[in-house]
């Protein structure tokens, strides 16, 4: 493919700059760096344009700190100025690499997501078992700390495969290099929105890889996280194999202990269900971290503001599998919960 040029001329404009200033503080106006931030707005969306232009831009410090829902994982942020140089430079970046992303990639893609991804799977599990008549078997697997095992050259060499500027790629490889924790030279921090969408081009590899060398027909990927389905086991355990060997060789990764082939017949754990040909229900961790949430509450050690939001997001996840009464009764006891506390 043609590699695309003169990309830093659109990226420094103020039109793009305070587009991207709307996105970064969508949902965070009045948090008090957005406040100040906004306060000086012309004077900040300004040094933006000049940094980039000159490419005198670094990234500031990281903010470390840990969250352990849905699992532990170590979460670095930037400070808003850099949030708003990432959403400038993204906004012209992503179209490009969106343009060749694989249909079944769902992760931090417009219009895509886990429950899209959810949805399709059940839609192939249907088709081939009930429509089709047979037994499937399903490869999961996902990559072994992934974030932190990205190698920074195959990455900006990846990078470089679509983008030619070369004042960008200034840019983005010192974006890439401010790694924070990680040793140097490999890792990308979860929380970045240029991460999410690195990690996205990194893995696109592999989606070639699995879609047109194995020429696997049912495959989805939700960031490092896959499935494969086919009738054939002795396949899907040579395709484990091959997929095992390229991701070593190519990108430098290895696949999770855990990864496994399952009958479909027996649920298919993948983005948060469990899913079958005419079913989906929530994993049992889900419930878990559910009453565990009441319980918190009930024993005053999270506030009902806390409360209120955690159980909201967590009821409307569930209600994307067939839990209809399930609900029902937790969405009691929760109200029951709140009443004795009134």
């Amino acid at each position: 493919m043609k590699r695309i040029t003169g990309l830093m001329k659109n990226i420094c404009t103020m039109k793009n700059a305070l587009n991207a200033y709307q996105k970064a503080r969508r949902c965070k106006r009045y948090r008090p760096e957005v406040l100040e931030f906004e306060a000086n707005r012309e004077e900040y969306l300004g040094k933006a344009i000049r940094e980039l232009e000159s490419l005198t831009y670094t990234p500031g410090k990281y903010k470390v700190f840990k969250v352990w829902e849905p699992k532990e994982r170590i979460i670095m942020a930037l400070p808003f100025y850099d949030r708003v140089i990432q959403h400038m430079i993204v906004n012209y970046i992503e179209p490009i690499f969106e343009h060749q992303f694989i249909y079944h990639s769902y992760a931090c893609r417009k219009g895509e997501g886990a429950h899209r991804a959810s949805k399709q799977l059940t839609r192939w599990l249907y088709n081939l078992e009930v429509v089709q008549g047979k037994s499937v078997y399903v490869l999961k697997a996902d990559i072994h700390h992934y974030f932190q095992s990205i190698d920074h050259k195959v990455l900006k060499r990846e990078i470089r495969t679509y983008i030619k500027d070369k004042d960008l790629l200034v840019i983005l490889d010192r974006i890439i290099d401010h790694n924070g924790i990680f040793p140097d030279g490999v890792g990308i921090p979860v929380g970045n929105l240029t991460s999410q969408l690195f990690a996205n081009v990194y893995l696109h590899r592999l989606d070639m890889f699995v879609k047109h060398t194995l020429h696997a027909e049912h495959y989805m990927r939700y960031m490092d996280d896959f499935v494969i389905i086919s009738e054939d086991l002795e396949q899907l355990k040579r395709w484990e194999k091959q997929i095992e060997i390229f991701l070593a060789d190519v990108l430098k990764l290895q696949l999770n202990p855990k990864t496994t082939i399952v009958y479909a017949k027996n649920g298919v754990d993948f983005v948060g269900y469990r899913h079958w040909n005419s079913t989906k229900k929530i994993r049992k961790d889900a419930m878990r971290r559910l009453k565990r949430l009441m319980k918190n509450f009930k024993d005053g050690t999270i506030t009902e503001e806390f409360f209120d939001k955690s159980f909201t997001s967590r009821i409307g996840s569930i209600k994307h599998a067939d839990t209809y009464n399930l609900v029902q009764k937790i969405t009691c006891e929760a109200k029951e919960l709140k009443e004795s506390h009134a």
